[in-house]
């Protein structure tokens, strides 16, 4: 049977550079190479696409703040023609190969956000994971939080600041509402890349402005206090979810430190010790919340669980890490799915997904 050629992107003009470089050195270590073809191509932080023949090689692989790819191949671009999609060099227009499917490992903006996947869309090609609208709408916490929110789903209470906006909370009114322990984030980054925590004025001032070097749109979150879970799902209409898994940081809350850097940072529970009905009522909010959001293929969704039992999403991550060390992977490993198996079933509801809508297209 002829293998399926998958393009597998990573890098990225993202501030998670880096961590897609170790998420996808995993995806491609990981990939059943009896069944797919995997084609390798590197965007550096020009957002430059690049062709990697063989394997990945990174510079500085034991540190998550100065990996690198070790080498760019030819600078290359995706064919638009819909009905045979190669790679073409700039350099002599030679053809590369076809693509079957896309497989994006770009995590944050320029690969997670829909971005990728409208491309896909526009080339005709099955992407792996989300749709433009669920990536768009998992990326942005803003509108993540204001859609839970209005279908009944926890989320911690919230303001929204806008750079250049003469609207903006002050700080009083901000604490009035959601106590003066705050997280600030981004709203539109992950991997807690500009996130900070402040407990006072000038500091909140200061997380502000930090956050605005990030993102146009910036979250300011109450603290909520209470257990970190995370479940993962998995499949389009008839989606699964897995184990619960918990998080349980070293120190403070899970940094990207924590995430990445320090491999004893956080402890991680798989299965969270959790009693029967808890742990079927966070596997069914985490499906409800994929549906809500329009969500398919895959996502990672993060709860804080209340010591009242009560439980409050923190975010999704349409693209969540794929490292040696990440809880995706791992919560499904740990539901009876391994890697290589779960990389082909990723494939396999992306290739199903795309002659849905196309079967859609067909008969309109």
């Amino acid at each position: 049977m002829k293998k399926l050629r998958v393009a597998i992107l990573f890098g990225g003009r993202s501030t998670e550079h880096q961590i897609s470089l170790l998420s996808a050195k995993n995806v491609i270590e990981s990939i059943d190479k009896d069944k797919f073809e995997p084609l390798l191509i590197g965007i550096d932080k020009k957002g430059v696409w690049h062709f990697n023949e063989g394997s990945l090689t990174l510079l500085n692989a034991n540190n998550p703040k100065l990996v690198e790819m070790g080498k760019m191949g030819k600078e290359i671009t995706l064919s638009h023609n819909t009905d045979d999609h190669r790679l073409m060099s700039f350099e002599s227009s030679d053809a590369l190969g076809k693509i079957d499917v896309i497989y994006p490992v770009l995590h944050g903006t320029y690969g997670e956000d829909g971005s990728i996947q409208g491309l896909a869309k526009l080339a005709n090609l099955p992407c792996v994971g989300c749709g433009i609208l669920g990536s768009a709408i998992g990326m942005d916490k803003d509108i993540m939080k204001k859609i839970l929110r209005d279908g009944g789903i926890g989320i911690a209470d919230f303001f929204t600041f806008r750079k250049g906006s003469s609207k903006n909370p002050d700080y009083k009114t901000v604490v009035e509402k959601l106590g003066n322990e705050l997280f600030i984030k981004p709203a539109n980054l992950g991997s807690s890349v500009g996130v900070s925590f402040v407990d006072n004025e000038k500091d909140f001032y200061k997380a502000i402005e930090f956050g605005f070097s990030y993102d146009r749109k910036v979250i300011v979150e109450e603290k909520i206090t209470g257990r970190e879970i995370e479940v993962a799902v998995l499949g389009n209409d008839e989606a699964i979810a897995s184990v619960p898994g918990e998080i349980i940081p070293k120190s403070g809350w899970y940094s990207f430190e924590n995430k990445y850097v320090d491999e004893e940072g956080a402890a991680l529970a798989i299965p969270a010790l959790l009693d029967e009905k808890i742990t079927s009522e966070v596997k069914r909010q985490a499906l409800e919340t994929y549906h809500l959001l329009e969500l398919s293929g895959m996502t990672r969704v993060d709860f804080f669980l209340k010591s009242d039992g009560s439980m409050i999403v923190n975010e999704v991550n349409t693209l969540p890490g794929f490292t040696s060390i990440s809880m995706y992977p791992k919560l499904w490993e740990h539901s009876g799915i391994p890697q290589k198996e779960l990389i082909t079933k990723l494939i396999e509801f992306a290739i199903e997904r795309h002659e849905q809508e196309n079967e859609l297209f067909h008969n309109a």
